[in-house]
């Protein structure tokens, strides 16, 4: 793969407006150049974490030792310190994508940083720790992940109507997205208000890709039937699809039109969960099938490159699938796959995972602090 192939493609499904962001980040690639390179080489123009991505950069290599040594010198509790490590390297992030940032009129060099997932059956909780991670990263460019479970959603509304630009994550069916979207505009409007400048305010909203394909195909497996068979891979697609299609009208009615004039943004729909799990997929499939202007596909390191080699982009591959999409979800329904129940299903996982990720960076940490780093494993 040469750096020109690279180049041309992802600038292409830059062009097309899909503003790439990558879902990584660890010290090592900040310190050593490699992030930003990625934004000139790869056109990355923004990060996403979550506890699993920090859990592993904390595990590999010696770049947290010395910080962590004078934690544990200091008796920085496990918590505290996990918010003072991902906080630092959140913001140091900030600040390389402050370029992008002003050049984009604070659209697009964004980092995110999650809340503690064990909260996110606790909205008050929330909404305590949203304004703590934003407040000690301290920059106009991060974004602070919330889930949008039910007891999230009141939750982005405080954070929005306080001026905290919200990564709204974990959506995967559309009436909780159309909720997401509702709770974006109701904190505009507490905003506007309150007299705080909306245009200082972002949002995006993730809605999950591939973990749709995941529960879906399962059950298709598990039905067998050749038309059974024939609707596997096409769900996450579809779904996504429709999801753009919500977004075009909420963001069109007179009420936003009313925030857009005050200085409101729309709030984005992200792709996240972008990396293939079936290998049997192209392993770019979920960013040639979702190329639309004005969205965010972020992408594992490994897709990222996957697609600056071999994507294959025809443009705009969202407008006019709508009629399409809601067949597909149409006839998994006649098949007896419940959309309801599969959405259900995978917030209720993805909650659970994201627990146990945090309860693996929390290890992690407690390990770091106890001075069981990756060196000295591997000096004994």
């Amino acid at each position: 793969m040469s750096e020109s192939t690279t180049n041309d493609r992802l600038r292409e499904l830059s062009e097309h407006g899909v503003s790439i962001w990558l879902d990584d980040l660890s010290r090592e690639a900040l310190t050593s150049g490699e992030l930003m390179s990625h934004t000139k080489e790869l056109h990355v123009v923004g990060v996403t974490t979550n506890p699993t991505i920090f859990a592993a950069a904390l595990a590999e290599g010696s770049a947290y030792d010395k910080q962590m040594a004078h934690l544990a010198e200091q008796g920085t509790s496990i918590d505290d310190a996990v918010i003072t490590v991902t906080t630092d390297d959140v913001r140091h992030a900030c600040d390389l994508f402050t370029d992008v940032y002003e050049a984009t009129g604070g659209e697009d060099g964004r980092v995110s940083i999650e809340v503690d997932p064990r909260l996110a059956n606790s909205t008050e909780k929330t909404i305590e720790q949203a304004r703590v991670l934003w407040s000690t990263v301290d920059r106009p460019n991060a974004f602070v992940k919330i889930p949008a479970t039910m007891e999230g959603l009141p939750a982005i509304t405080q954070a929005i109507s306080e001026g905290i630009s919200i990564n709204v994550t974990l959506i995967f069916s559309l009436d909780r997205y159309r909720a997401v979207a509702a709770a974006y505009l109701d904190g505009l409007e507490l905003a506007h208000r309150a007299g705080i400048d909306l245009s200082t305010i972002r949002s995006v909203a993730s809605f999950f890709v591939s973990r749709v394909d995941t529960e879906v195909d399962k059950r298709l497996d598990a039905i067998g039937t050749d038309e059974a068979k024939a609707l596997k891979g096409k769900a996450g697609i579809a779904n996504a699809r429709l999801a753009f299609q919500a977004y075009e009208e909420i963001f069109s009615t007179p009420r936003w039109e009313e925030l857009a004039a005050a200085g409101a943004h729309p709030q984005r729909p992200l792709w996240a969960s972008t990396g293939v799990k079936d290998p049997a997929y192209p392993d770019t499939m979920y960013v040639d099938e979702l190329v639309v202007d004005g969205v965010v596909n972020t992408m594992p390191e490994k897709t990222l490159l996957a697609a600056g080699d071999h994507a294959q982009l025809r443009g705009d591959t969202v407008h006019g699938t709508y009629a399409e999409s809601r067949q597909v979800l149409d006839s998994l329904e006649r098949l007896g796959v419940s959309y309801t129940d599969v959405t259900d299903t995978l917030e209720q996982e993805g909650v659970v995972k994201f627990e146990r990720s945090w309860a693996e960076l929390v290890e992690t940490v407690d390990a770091a602090l106890k001075g069981d780093t990756a060196t000295q494993k591997a000096a004994e």
